[in-house]
Formats: structure tokens, sequence, C-alpha cells
């Protein structure tokens, strides 16, 4: 057991006196002689009032230390001594047998996340009570004794009664099981019957099935993320069960503990799974995460796992986060927060990493559809450099010093890997993260260097390289001004994502609308198709930079263009183009303002935003980069309406630009929109559609979707009809 435990159960050993307790609970009994349900009765009463006071010096604590492993341990050590109490009256007071028979033996074992040693102040209790045989009238009592007393006591218990048998059989065929029993921890009782089944558990179920468990726990926690949400970047994570959460910590130690063989985190150290800034890197994630999981639970009341908006700033003035300058103090928690998730992700990559060396698995390539590997060798020479190799599908370093040699090296084995359709190899990875110290001056100075990032912003899969670069930390090295904002979180409703995950996102729907298809984007995608082929890099370097200065005290869309000043001729960019990007990123919440708080209709509202705009050629850009932008907030934000706005806006404001001419003429866009509206609603006689459609002003068919306007037109029949002079709907 590490010091970190043995302090934690010494200071709840200090206050939770077993020993007077064990003491009153023997005079209940002695008070209640030959009164079961009396004594069940009072010793419930007694230990629920004991328990209440423990939690509430752990609470204490915890908000003194802000420590929330110790939290987990010390309560997880009263709990335990609460069941030994339990079993100690049930065998000695309630159920006693003077001569044991060899059926009559029991263990109680703690399992599943109880079992770990460590407990949320609203987490479930999972206990196995272990029979040498079958089920006997004295295991059942004695078991059935000490969970109805616990949940006389208010607690959540799940338990199971087996044989070491019926143990053995179920975890063969059940994942679930096999992992309850993977985490399993004595109580309590007859130990060598315990013993017995780690013994066995070992030899008939663990031996020669690592792949399949490595495998199995993969996939479950490919599907928690899934319910939970993939991106460990949403701004209300579940802490437990969401990516880069504990549970993904918990499904490490499973696999290590399984493949490996361990007891405790420490000896993932000793194995040489990770070395020992990733074990610090383990350790500090854990005790992270449990005081945020701790003080979650001990604020709502409830077993809450998600961090909600309503609960964020709780928990960060519990945890001591104050607020800066452009950040307040719930934001500057969430950052740290992300951070964490982080690490986690990166922990995990470096075991399955391990793994996939010990048992040489195919990778997947960098798309995100898995392809076949190449025949011929799994190694080779990745074209247009001898520095790296293909390893697996994956590319890797050809040697270990390729950075330090050449430091252009850490942009180039991204675009390499994009340009081959190539996935990371984990340890490459892990040598780049070691390498950002290279990232200096010099390097961002470096022509080659800012070129080969601009292909890569530029070419297909963006997202996906540019978030491992972000990942690894080489995209906040080498434009510093989004490493500030990297795991960044806005503290309001309308943003689903960190600054630099929207920013991302933004960058793949940008690549959406560029190759068209997309019904979502259709006037985007068309206008794309009209922007001059060189402003095709300033519609991306501005789509990643909109949001660069967010965190700031001054606006973050004028402090953006600042940035994008002084960083544009760096990339490439000429004098006329920066200033273009500037100017993007200083109006880029403006059209999406114009079109959804002013009314489209009025004259002087279209002159004004034409005054901004001043070309069409920078309105087709806007028009971009805000559907870019509002995709990118979240599921959801983007809809009907909002693209019907945008594309009035424009319309409206083309001719003014223009001087009369429009590429599409005003009454021809009404005649497709009302030509659209008699395909799609035929339940109409011609007369009457025709009379209906004459009803509406012009602006009406511009202004409003398809699906509405069909609405519309029921609601305003079906009104009629029935003789309403007022309808609402």
């Amino acid at each position: 057991m590490d010091s970190i435990v043995a302090d934690g159960r010494a200071e709840a050993d200090d206050r939770f006196e077993t020993a007077r307790i064990t003491a009153a609970v023997n005079a209940l009994a002695e008070q209640h002689a030959g009164r079961e349900d009396q004594f069940r009765a009072a010793m419930a009463q007694l230990l629920k009032a004991e328990l209440i006071a423990a939690r509430a010096t752990a609470q204490a604590l915890l908000l003194k230390d802000r420590h929330g492993r110790r939290c987990a341990e010390r309560l997880c050590f009263v709990q335990d001594e609460i069941i030994r109490i339990l079993y100690a009256a049930a065998t000695r007071h309630l159920y006693h047998s003077p001569i044991p028979s060899g059926a009559e033996r029991m263990a109680v074992v703690a399992t599943g996340g109880y079992g770990r040693g460590l407990m949320a102040p609203e987490s479930d209790i999972d206990l196995l009570f272990i029979l040498p045989y079958k089920q006997t009238a004295w295991g059942e009592q004695v078991a059935e004794a000490i969970l109805y007393c616990l949940w006389d006591m208010g607690l959540k218990v799940g338990h199971a009664t087996r044989s070491v048998d019926e143990s053995i059989r179920q975890a063969r065929g059940d994942m679930t099981i096999r992992t309850a029993i993977l985490e399993t921890r004595f109580l309590t009782g007859d130990q060598p019957l315990y013993d017995e089944l780690v013994e066995r558990f070992d030899k008939e179920v663990v031996q020669g099935t690592a792949a399949e468990f490595v495998t199995a726990k993969l996939a479950e926690r490919e599907e928690r993320h899934r319910r939970a949400g993939q991106s460990r970047y949403l701004v209300e994570p579940n802490v437990k069960d969401g990516k880069g959460g504990l549970r993904d910590l918990h499904t490490l130690f499973w696999i290590a503990k399984y493949v490996y063989r361990v007891r405790e985190t420490d000896e993932l150290l000793e194995r040489g799974v990770f070395d020992a800034q990733e074990y610090r890197t383990f350790r500090r994630c854990a005790d992270f995460l449990w005081s945020v999981r701790c003080n979650l639970h001990f604020f709502a009341g409830r077993a809450e796992e998600r961090l909600s908006f309503d609960m964020q700033r709780e928990i960060a003035v519990r945890l001591g986060y104050t607020s800066h300058p452009g950040m307040q103090d719930v934001e500057r928690f969430m950052k740290h927060y992300f951070l964490i998730a982080k690490d986690v992700g990166d922990l995990t990559a470096i075991l399955c990493a391990r793994l996939e060396e010990e048992h040489n698995k195919p990778a997947p390539v960098l798309s995100r559809m898995v392809a076949r590997l190449r025949p011929g060798t799994k190694r080779r020479r990745v074209n247009g450099s001898d520095d790296f190799i293909v390893d697996n599908n994956r590319i890797n370093l050809a040697a270990p010093d390729v950075f330090k040699h050449d430091p252009v090296n850490l942009i180039r084995i991204f675009r390499l890997a994009q340009q081959n359709n190539l996935a990371f190899h984990p340890d490459a990875m892990r040598t780049v993260t070691r390498s950002l110290k290279l990232i200096n001056t010099q390097l961002r100075e470096n022509d080659e260097a800012n070129r080969l990032f601009m292909e890569i912003l530029t070419s297909d899969n963006a997202e996906v390289v540019l978030r491992r670069m972000n990942e690894t930390g080489v995209l906040g090295h080498f434009i510093r001004a989004f490493g500030k904002i990297v795991s960044m979180m806005q503290f309001n409703m309308y943003h689903h994502y960190t600054v630099d995950e929207h920013l991302l996102r933004c960058i793949g729907f940008l690549q959406d609308i560029e190759r068209g298809g997309n019904e979502e984007f259709t006037v985007a995608s068309d206008l794309f198709r009209k922007i001059r082929p060189e402003h095709r890099p300033v519609i991306y370097i501005a789509t990643l930079l909109h949001d660069i200065a967010k965190g700031r005290p001054e606006d973050h869309s004028i402090a953006g263009a600042k940035v994008a000043r002084r960083l544009c001729p760096r990339l490439g960019f000429s004098a006329a183009d920066t200033e273009l990007v500037a100017w993007l990123i200083e109006e880029h919440l403006t059209m999406s303002t114009v079109a959804q708080s002013r009314d489209l209709s009025d004259r002087k509202t279209i002159e004004n935003f034409a005054a901004v705009v001043q070309s069409v050629e920078q309105m087709k850009l806007l028009t971009i980069l805000t559907t870019a932008d509002i995709r990118g907030v979240g599921p959801g934000v983007w809809n009907g309406w909002k693209a019907q706005l945008l594309r009035t806006l424009y319309y409206e404001t083309e001719p003014v630009l223009t001087g009369g001419f429009s590429e599409v003429n005003r009454a021809q866009r009404i005649a497709v929109a009302q030509a659209e509206f008699r395909r799609a609603f035929t339940e109409w006689p011609e007369v009457e559609l025709n009379a209906y459609i004459g009803r509406h002003y012009p602006a009406y068919w511009l202004k409003v979707e398809l699906p509405r306007k069909i609405r519309h037109a029921r609601f305003v029949r079906s009104s009629e009809q029935a003789g309403h002079k007022l309808a609402i709907n």
C-alpha cells in the first residue's frame, strides 16, 4: 500500500473509533437479547449516525486539504469498518455457530469500484459473499443480516453470493463479472476462501486471455464515450464516464492488472508500463479527478457525475480557484479539468502502444475509416523523408534524435502522416511531446516549417492532424497564441466545447463546406466555389484564428485581429491578405448578429451591413466563416432558420454592393422559392395554392425555410375553416 493510502486510512482511523462503536454494538446485543429485530434496528440507527458523522468529517477535511484521493480513501475505510462490525455482529450475536461445519465459512469481499479502495461520498457499495460450496441457511442468514442493515442505513448496495466454483464459471462467460473479480479486496471472514478465489481466477480465467480482455475493455470504453459524448472537451463533462474521466483511468488499471498481474498502481512503474514522469501524471490525474468527484457528490447530495454549469462555479470555489483578468475562477478550473482529461488520453495511448508492441496488433489509418494494411513489409521508409518510417501503418521515427537533428521535423511528421494517410505511432507522439523545447523562435520563423504548417491547414484531414498537433502540444508551441486558449472553456450555455476544440471543429466543417454536397451548407458551398483561388488560405487561417484571443480583457475580435497581423506575415501572407484575415476575425460575429437580430426587410439594415463588408468578395468570405463558426459551436446550434437568415442577408446586400446587379436576380430567387413550395406542397388544388401564394409579400419567400412555409399554409387554412378571427400556434 502506498504512502497516500496509508496516510488517508490513518486519518480516518483517528476519527472513526471502531473499538468504541463495536463496544456499543455489543451493548445493544445484550440490551436486546432475544429480540433480533430490535437489535438490528438499533444497530442500523447507531451505525447510520456514525457514518453521517464520519462523512461530515471527511467533507471538512476535503475542504481543508482539497485532496480528493485521501477523501475517497477515508470514506472507503469507514465503510470497510462498518461492514466488519456488521459481520462480527451477525456471526457473534445473531447466527453464532459454536462449532462451525466446513460449509459454514464465508469471505466478505469488496468488488468493483469499492474493491479499488476508493469511494466517492454517494458511490454504490459492491459486495461479494464467497461460500465454499453451495448456499447454506447459515450463509444466507449472515449475508441478509449485513445487507438489511446496510439498506436500513440508506446505502445503495450491489451484491452477489457465490461459491468459488460459481465465481470462476461465471467469470469465464461474463466480462463484467470478470472485471469485478479482478478488483476484489478482502474485507472480513474466511481469508483462505478468498485466497483460493484469487489463485484459481489467475490460473483458470486470466491466463491466456489477455488479448480478449483488452479488446473487450477498449470496445467498452469506446461505447461509453459514444454515450457520454465523444469529445473530451465537452463543456459539461461527465467526471466518471466521460472521455478523459475516472473510468478511463480505471480501464487503464484494469488492463494493466489483467495483462501484467499488478495489484497496486506503483507496480505500473516497476513493470515499465509507465516511466517515472508518466506515473506521476497518472497519480496527478487521479488525485484531481477524485477531488472533483468527491466535491461534486458532497455538493449535490447525490451520485451526480456530470459537471454541469450550475455545479462548476461551486466546485471551482471549493477547490480554491480565483478569477484573473479575462478569465473567471470557473473558467480557470475547467481549463485545468480539460488539461487533465488530455493527459488521461495520452496515458491511454502509451499503454495501448505497449500492448500493441507485445501483441503485434495492426493500427488504424489516419482517416476515420479503418483501412487494410498495405501488402509488403510492416516497416519501411516514409515517402519524402529518411527520418521517418512506416511502422504497422503508422508513422514512427527512424532514429531517436530526428527532432534534435532537424527541429522542422516536429512539423514535418504531421504533414507526412497527412500526405500518406498514416496514423501516428504513440512512441513517436511520446517523443514529440518530450521535444517541445525545440520549438523556439528560430523554428517559428523557419520558412519551411511555416510552409508545412499551411499545407497541413489547407489539405484533407486537417482537423484530425491539427488535433494531434494540439494534443502533443506542438500546435500551442508553434502558434503561441493558440497555446493560451488550449482547454479554455467559455462559461455560457451557448458553446458546447472548449475554445481550441471549437476552432478545430470549425476547420473540419470548413472542409465540409469546400467539398460541397452537404445540404446544411448549400449557400456557403456555392460561395466557396466562387471565391478567388488566392483567398482559399485566407479563409482557412481566419477560421483557425477567429477565437484565438478568447480569455483576454480586450474584446476577443479586436485582440484576435492583432494576433493575425503579427502571425500571418510569418506564415507567408502578403500585407493585403494579412489585412483581410484581420478584418474577417474582427467582424466574424457581425453577420450572424445582423441576420438574427435585425429586420432584414429594412433598407437601412442592408445598407449598414454593406458598409461593413465593403465588397462582394469579403461578404462571400464572411458568409463562409460565419457558417463554419455557428456549425462548430455544437450539435443543434446550426439550423435551417439560421441558414435562411444568412442566405437572405447575403442576397439582399449583394445588389447594394454591385450597384444593382446581382448574381442571382431577386425576382428570380422569389420565383424559385415559390416553385420549390409548389413542388413540396401538393395537398391543395392549384387555384387555392395560387391564391395562398399571392397573399404573402415577396420577402416572405426569401426569409422563411420550406418546412415552416408548409406549416404556415396548413395553419392558416385550418384556422379559416374553423372560423377563428385569431389563432395562435
